[in-house]
């Protein structure tokens, strides 16, 4: 399925609603957006581009797994087996995402979002960045751009991934942002994986797909994403990047970062403008998700029986982890927190929880904080180490932070008063009242 046809059955069912009235791309879509997420909205009229936007399509964990048919309790297990269980793409000769090929470029023409009245510029803040190495491949991943001319673009190239890697190895890249993407794409990109693994086989593996050579550069790019837009980056040619607001609903520092030539642009005809509000819920959902089965594998590599992860929204869908387990010894809250921090390296606090409590109800979590837990005994606080660049309190420039774990898990035998939730009676209301 294609990001357009899922617009479609979401309109269907009624979950869609639509703005017909004129709105601008400069801080107007933006602040509609935000106002009224994780509704999906759809701009049918942009004052300053011939095509419409769509944003608010995929703001929780029940809108993905409503895509793929399963329960949102099923989608750790589903990623983890698409992971390691990868599959090629079908190649198509034609494809809608070349339906329209614009030789003469002007990013004017598109709606590219001013999101926040201090960014530095209109971003890409939705693409699926597609690049190659001759030697590891292609690799697949989201990279921010702002555009600063009717052609080029600034890229936020972050240090130690594997397009900075790419890109330092041979000093410029062919490239491809797709927009206008399913969440097995989405969430594929997003996912840390070897370097050399093309994270379209675990889109294709998530759910099957199609790709095709692209355009003008030689790279393989999802058949159905709406735009693409062709080029080259370049790591010696700069420009300043930013301010721009990030995962933590922060404002990002102003940096020189390299640029993207956009030398085509294709596009599916009457293609639909796929925006991703930063800092928003969509944007936390597709970040924090790909980033819990590799959570849930290491806790269980720790001997300990771990059941569901939630890298939730309160802590940025980054920085917090909360961990459900299925306690059988004294030690495996303080295991878990080991494992945590072992799938996820940028995250910085982690709450370990019994399987009796909810992670997605933050009520629950800090209920097992305030009855199941004393900091002397079960608070595990690390050496200061690299954390994540999007942390504002980290040490700038290092990245040094402190990490520490919350073993909330009831003990195995209480010594004192029951740590077990008391049940309430089960009734049938439909017995007492009318309406």
């Amino acid at each position: 399925m294609g990001f357009r046809e899922h617009v479609n059955i979401i309109d269907e069912k009624g979950l869609l609603r639509k703005v017909d009235v004129d709105v601008s791309k400069k801080l107007e879509i933006s602040g509609i957006l935000k106002k009224t997420e994780p509704t999906p909205i759809m701009f049918n009229n942009v004052k300053e581009s011939d095509f419409r936007v769509v944003g608010n399509v995929f703001c929780t964990k029940d809108a993905i797994a409503s895509y793929f048919g399963v329960n949102p309790a099923d989608l750790i297990q589903m990623l983890s087996k698409a992971i390691e269980e990868r599959s090629e793409p079908e190649t198509v000769s034609n494809a809608p995402c070349q339906e329209v090929v614009e030789s003469d470029v002007d990013l004017d023409k598109i709606p590219i979002l001013f999101h926040c009245d201090k960014d530095g510029g209109n971003y890409i803040s939705s693409a699926v960045v597609v690049t190659r190495d001759p030697d590891y491949g292609q690799n697949v991943s989201f990279h921010r751009a702002m555009q600063f001319s009717k052609d080029r673009f600034a890229v936020r190239v972050v240090k130690g991934r594997h397009f900075h890697t790419y890109l330092e190895k041979n000093g410029e890249l062919e490239v491809a942002f797709c927009v206008g993407n399913t969440p097995n794409i989405l969430i594929a990109g997003a996912t840390s994986v070897d370097i050399g693994v093309d994270e379209l086989t675990i889109a294709n593996a998530l759910e099957p797909i199609k790709e095709v050579k692209a355009n003008s550069v030689d790279l393989m790019i999802p058949a159905e994403a709406e735009f693409v837009l062709e080029g080259r980056v370049y790591m010696e040619e700069r420009h300043s990047e930013g301010p721009f607001v990030d995962l933590t609903e922060t404002y990002d520092v102003i940096r020189e970062e390299p640029v993207f030539e956009v030398k085509k642009i294709t596009h599916r005809k009457n293609a639909i403008w796929q925006a991703l509000l930063p800092g928003a819920l969509e944007h936390k959902i597709l970040m924090g998700m790909p980033r819990e089965p590799t959570i849930f594998k290491k806790v269980n590599e720790s001997n300990v029986k771990c059941l569901d992860v939630n890298v939730n929204p309160g802590g940025c869908s980054w920085l917090h982890a909360i961990v459900q387990i299925d306690k059988k010894a004294e030690e495996d809250g303080k295991n878990a927190i080991k494992g945590t921090f072992a799938g996820h390296t940028s995250c910085k606090h982690v709450f370990i929880v019994d399987k009796d409590i909810n992670i997605y109800d933050p009520l629950s979590v800090e209920w097992a904080m305030a009855t199941r837990f004393q900091g002397d005994e079960k608070m595990v606080i690390k050496d200061k180490e690299p954390g994540s660049s999007l942390d504002p309190s980290a040490e700038p420039g290092t990245k040094m932070t402190t990490k520490i774990g919350f073993d909330l898990t009831k003990p195995l035998v209480a010594k004192g008063k029951s740590y077990d939730l008391a049940e309430f009676p089960k009734i049938n209301l439909n017995k007492y009242f009318n309406d």
